[in-house]
């Protein structure tokens, strides 16, 4: 009969069902991250405040305010770059706090396995299944642009 790859009956058997337990929990635990990384709403400006964009911790754009002093009919262009600095700082900063939530969680899947956010993703050029990092050897640097 199968064990799960240990030795019968012996010390240092593999047990399946505690590994399935485990799992289980990690599961449940990152289900809890990612639900209140929805929840939560991080802010980034540009323009010395001129223009705030709020998202969420899941980096969806939720509101966008534009002090009427950054507003000039002559000069959209300005306004605009200041509209992409400040949403592209938001989405940062929500990167920064759901990698901070989920980067424990994360970095337990696996324990160590490509892909699975252990510690064998570090290495260079090794993007997990399917993907490269940018700059990796297996892909061109600049692949998310920002």
């Amino acid at each position: 009969m199968f064990d799960g790859g240990g030795a019968q009956g012996g010390a240092g058997g593999f047990d399946m069902s505690d590994l399935l337990a485990q799992a289980q929990a990690m599961q449940n635990q990152l289900m809890e991250a990612q639900a209140n990384l929805e929840n939560q709403e991080v802010e980034g400006t540009a323009g010395g405040g001129l223009v705030t964009a709020l998202v969420s911790g899941t980096g969806e754009l939720l509101s966008l305010t534009i002090n009427p002093q950054a507003v000039d009919p002559d000069d959209t262009e300005t306004l605009a770059d200041l509209i992409v600095a400040a949403v592209r700082d938001a989405s940062e900063n929500a990167t920064e706090v759901a990698t901070r939530a989920m980067g424990p969680l994360a970095g337990g899947l696996g324990g160590g396995l490509p892909g699975l956010g252990g510690p064998a993703d570090d290495a260079p050029g090794n993007g997990g299944i399917g993907f490269t990092l940018p700059g990796g050897p297996a892909g061109p640097s600049g692949q998310n642009p920002g």
